[in-house]
This record gives C-alpha cells, sequence and structure tokens, in this order.
C-alpha cells in the first residue's frame, strides 16, 4: 500500500525520551511561562511607564523605544499567546485534537518568519551593518561585533539561525505528531464503540432463478 510522504516523519517519542503528548504538554506550560513573564513585565510598564521609557538620547536617535501604543499591542498579543498555549496544554492533556490546532498554526507562522529572517540576511547582507549601527552607544559588545568581518558576521547568523530553524522544526513535527497520536486515538476509541454496540445486518436472501426456490441467506455480517 502506498503510503503519505509524510508518514516517515511519524513517531510517538520526542527528544528520544518522551511521548509526544507529554512532549506537546512540556512545550505548551514552557511557551506559557515565557508569556506570562512578559505579560506581567508589560503589565509593569503600563503602570510605570517612566521606568521602561528610554529617551531619545539614550538612544542616539528621534524615537522612543516603546510608546503607549506599542505596549498595548504587545499586551494583547502576550494574552493571546497564553491563551493559544493554555489550549494546547490543555488539548494535549485532555487528548482534544482540535484545541492543538491553534498552536501548531503558531509554530507554523513563526518559522516561515524566521525563514524569511534567514532570506532577508543571505540577499540583503549589508542590512546587519545597518542594524547594528542603528544600536544604542551603550549596547554591550556593539563595537566587538561591528570590528568582525561582515562576510564571517553573516556566515555566523546565518548558521545561528539555521540552528534555531532546526529546532522548531522539529519542535513542529513533535506537536504535529502529537496531533496525530490524538486524532488517531480518538477515531479507535469510536471504531472501537461502533463495532461492540453495533447490531448484525443480514444481507437479503439470494433466489434461485433455477428452481424459484429462495436459499438460505448468507451468515449475518458484522462490522468490523
Amino acid at each position: 500500500m502506498l503510503s503519505s510522504p509524510w508518514a516517515r516523519f511519524y513517531s510517538n517519542s520526542c527528544c528520544l525520551c518522551c511521548h509526544v503528548r507529554t512532549g506537546t504538554i512540556i512545550l505548551g506550560v514552557w511557551y506559557l511561562i515565557i508569556n506570562s513573564v512578559v505579560l506581567l513585565i508589560l503589565l509593569s510598564a503600563l503602570t510605570d511607564p517612566d521606568q521602561y521609557h528610554l529617551t531619545s538620547a539614550e538612544l542616539g536617535g528621534e524615537f522612543e523605544f516603546m510608546d503607549d501604543a506599542n505596549m498595548c499591542i504587545a499586551t494583547a498579543i502576550s494574552l493571546l499567546m497564553i491563551l493559544i498555549c493554555a489550549m494546547a496544554t490543555y488539548g494535549a492533556y485532555k487528548q482534544h485534537a482540535v484545541w492543538i490546532i491553534p498552536f501548531f498554526c503558531y509554530q507554523i507562522f513563526d518559522f516561515a518568519l524566521n525563514t524569511l529572517v534567514a532570506i532577508s540576511v543571505l540577499v540583503y547582507p549589508s542590512t546587519i551593518q545597518d542594524y547594528l549601527r542603528q544600536l544604542p552607544s551603550n549596547f554591550p559588545y556593539k563595537e566587538e561585533i561591528m570590528s568582525v568581518n561582515p562576510t564571517c558576521l553573516v556566515v555566523i547568523i546565518l548558521l545561528f539561525i539555521s540552528i534555531i530553524l532546526a529546532f522548531k522544526g522539529y519542535l513542529i513535527s513533535c506537536v504535529w505528531n502529537c496531533y496525530r497520536y490524538i486524532s488517531g486515538r480518538n477515531n479507535s476509541d469510536v471504531l472501537v464503540y461502533i463495532t461492540t454496540n453495533d447490531t448484525a445486518v443480514l444481507l437479503p436472501p439470494y433466489d434461485d432463478p433455477g428452481n424459484g426456490t429462495a436459499k438460505d441467506p448468507p451468515p449475518p455480517y458484522v462490522s468490523a
């Protein structure tokens, strides 16, 4: 039988030690903790704006680090991420595959953004130097980074992004395998329920055209 090309990537284990369901729960809790910490920082910044707003003199430019509108948008995104991570954790724990889909879509979106960053660095390597020049003068190791050969800097950044993409791709496969595992398990439970509760269905008797008598009906068919 022909199988889907994605079937070769299907596995019930992740990180070589735990089940994909356990791995998805751990991943969801980890993202939940990170976004909760970010949300607390953003709420603290909203309550005390002067503590987190940097002046233009500190940044060396004519803009602020983050205004109130951006803070509100970031807070809304953090709340949405907390909801998505909580849904994924609950879905993996209670074995509800549909609840995992939003988190899986977020992973795909995040992977696509990182891929675009890698492509932009590869196509426009000069943007790295431009970005470094826009950093504040007191940014750690700014001068040391700018003194590195531009070609070597591009190679290092691309290597770093490639490692991140490989790791994110592995996490995406773990969540996808968890979704497939829960979906398959739920479908198996439904089939077992139907099989154990289904009644026998008799096929209609066949008529014998030779002598006009009806044959005995075949044995009952029970769905397997």
